[in-house]
């Protein structure tokens, strides 16, 4: 009964609350003369600010007009915003600035959405080794690694050089699918000294410094362990597939939202997401070393830590993660 009740006062508080903004979206356009859609885009800087509540606005509308526009084709946005605003009443001549706000703000929106679409299908195509392809990415990601050392085989046992756990990796990529190769080659290509630079401090990490206060706490045996203690190092494809995962579910559950409606002017790409993997690679290694763990064994300690710290900056509207490989200088959504 008891539960029976709080779940019929939730729901009256839901409509309660629903009512309340709606009689308070119409009191506002009656004092303004504007809908909620050009208060949003008159008093709200572009970016991630802006496009949030316009996508708010039109996902809650009563329209079923506006509620379906998140979802359209890009090639019927223009269409979409006439379809708008005419609902609305608003003559473009009179607000010209109106439609190309709404028109950026749309762009990004509905390229977010085919943006999951673009990483969940390569997250669901496995590793063929029949496939020239993906033999071919392969290879290319030793090469741009291991620049001076010939792979001797296909198979071999160097791969766990660049950190796979055995001699033939397609196994790894069965939590990623080809998503993980596309995103290590990628860092690979297109920061190859960061990522080589990456790849060696995981091979040959620094010795830990030992604190006296350190010292105190072990018996002897345990500081003659940790006085030699070199496993601040990981294993640098497993790595790079886990952080993977990381940026996907970061990109699914709309956290990455802010960022890419901050950096990308329009319709956020693949290329987006993968520059965002290569910085969430370049904060989670210096992450690592300055938490400074005992060993590999505390990598889901220290993983979940750091996807803490990066929702937490995503909580930010005005955040844009890697603002070095960002578009924002071209922005057009004023």
């Amino acid at each position: 009964m008891k539960h029976f009740l709080r779940m019929l006062i939730q729901v009256c508080l839901y409509f309660y609350c629903k009512f309340l903004w709606r009689c308070l979206k119409f009191v506002m356009r009656k004092l303004t003369g504007r809908c909620e859609l050009q208060r949003i885009c008159y008093n709200t800087k572009p970016g991630a600010s802006r496009t949030m509540k316009i996508e708010t606005s039109l996902r809650d509308s009563k329209s079923k007009l506006l509620q379906t526009s998140v979802s359209v084709h890009p090639d019927a946005i223009e269409k979409t915003i006439d379809d708008i605003m005419e609902l609305k009443g608003i003559n473009p001549d009179i607000n010209p600035q109106l439609g190309i706000s709404l028109q950026a703000c749309l762009l990004q929106i509905v390229g977010y959405r085919n943006l999951i679409a673009d990483v969940e299908k390569l997250r669901r195509e496995p590793y063929d080794s029949d496939n020239p392809q993906h033999e071919e990415m392969l290879l290319q990601l030793w090469k741009f690694l291991k620049p001076n050392t010939p792979l001797e085989s296909r198979i071999s046992k160097q791969w766990c050089e660049i950190g796979f756990q055995g001699d033939d990796p397609k196994t790894d990529f069965r939590g990623m699918g080809l998503l993980g190769l596309y995103n290590l080659q990628y860092f690979a290509e297109r920061d190859a000294a960061a990522a080589q630079q990456v790849l060696s401090d995981s091979l040959h990490p620094k010795c830990r410094d030992i604190t006296k206060e350190e010292i105190s706490k072990f018996s002897k045996a345990e500081w003659e362990k940790k006085r030699m203690d070199k496993a601040i190092g990981y294993s640098f494809a497993i790595v790079g597939i886990n952080i993977t995962d990381l940026t996907y579910n970061l990109l699914v559950s709309g956290a990455l939202k802010t960022h890419f409606y901050n950096i990308a002017p329009e319709a956020p790409t693949l290329s987006h997401f993968q520059q965002t993997f290569c910085y969430l690679m370049h904060e989670f290694h210096k992450f690592w070393i300055e938490e400074d763990p005992m060993d590999i064994m505390e990598f889901n300690r220290v993983r979940e830590k750091f996807r803490k710290r990066i929702i937490k900056q995503l909580q930010d509207p005005d955040m844009a993660l890697c603002p070095h490989f960002a578009a924002s200088e071209g922005l057009t959504n004023m």
